[in-house]
């Protein structure tokens, strides 16, 4: 069982940056595969980019590729998204979720754990 938390949302105007974590439980952190996810309102959920157990690989969508930054340290049983250069269609609940095992899984139904989300709210 995982459990996982965001944090680091907030209200950011265009050209900004906010650094999100997703803190998770659990002793096998480094054996699962981290996606990032966001839901607009009246959008459908998007897939953000994932990043692999060892940190090695990561995989992002075309929308956010050059913009957003997902890392990990497994000591601390942590992965973070950093955003630059917002833009106001940015703004969504991000959400983080887990699958164990290296995969590079771009649907929502593909993780085993997700959490509650954490606000971006990106101002023009």
């Amino acid at each position: 069982q995982v459990q996982l938390v965001e944090s680091g949302g907030g209200l950011v105007q265009a050209g900004g940056s906010l650094r999100l974590s997703c803190a998770a439980s659990g002793r096998t952190f480094s054996t699962y595969t981290i996606g990032w996810f966001r839901q607009a309102p009246g959008k459908e959920r998007e897939f953000v980019g994932g990043i692999v157990g060892n940190g090695i690989s990561t995989y992002y969508a075309d929308s956010v590729k050059g913009r957003f930054t997902i890392s990990r340290d497994n000591a601390k049983n942590t992965v973070y998204l950093q955003l630059d250069s917002l833009k106001p269609e940015d703004t969504a609940v991000y959400v983080c979720a887990a699958r164990l095992g290296t995969y590079y899984a771009y649907l929502f139904s593909q993780y085993d754990y997700w959490g509650q989300g954490t606000q971006v709210t990106v101002s023009s």
